[in-house]
């Protein structure tokens, strides 16, 4: 069991950066897959990046690589994601979930436990 909770969402302009965290509780944090979700009004959860569980590997959705950086320290029991030049279309609520699997998966049901939201806000 492990519990989720993200921080660091907001309201930022185009062109400009937010980093999200993600703080888990336990122990074990290093024993789970770790990855970030995003959901925009009426449209369906989507994958945003992954991170195994060692941090050497990662996975992006191509509508963020090269904007967006997943990052975890397992020392603070903490998984990020840092973003650069935010567009519009990044505004939605970003969810960081945690999964006992021992791949990147790319769907939600591949993750086991969730965080509670924070919401991120891009102006044009």
């Amino acid at each position: 069991q492990v519990q989720l909770v993200e921080s660091g969402g907001g309201l930022v302009q185009a062109g400009g950066s937010l980093r999200l965290s993600c703080a888990a509780s336990g122990r074990t944090f290093s024993n789970y897959v770790m990855g970030w979700f995003r959901q925009a009004p009426g449209k369906e959860r989507e994958f945003v990046a992954g991170v195994n569980r060692s941090g050497g590997s990662t996975y992006y959705a191509d509508s963020v690589k090269g904007r967006f950086t997943i990052s975890r320290d397992n020392a603070k029991n903490t998984v990020y994601l840092q973003m650069n030049s935010l567009k519009p279309e990044d505004t939605a609520v970003y969810y960081c979930a945690a999964s006992v699997g021992l791949r990147i998966g790319v769907v939600g049901r591949a993750y086991n436990y969730w965080g509670q939201g924070t919401q991120v806000t891009v102006s044009s």
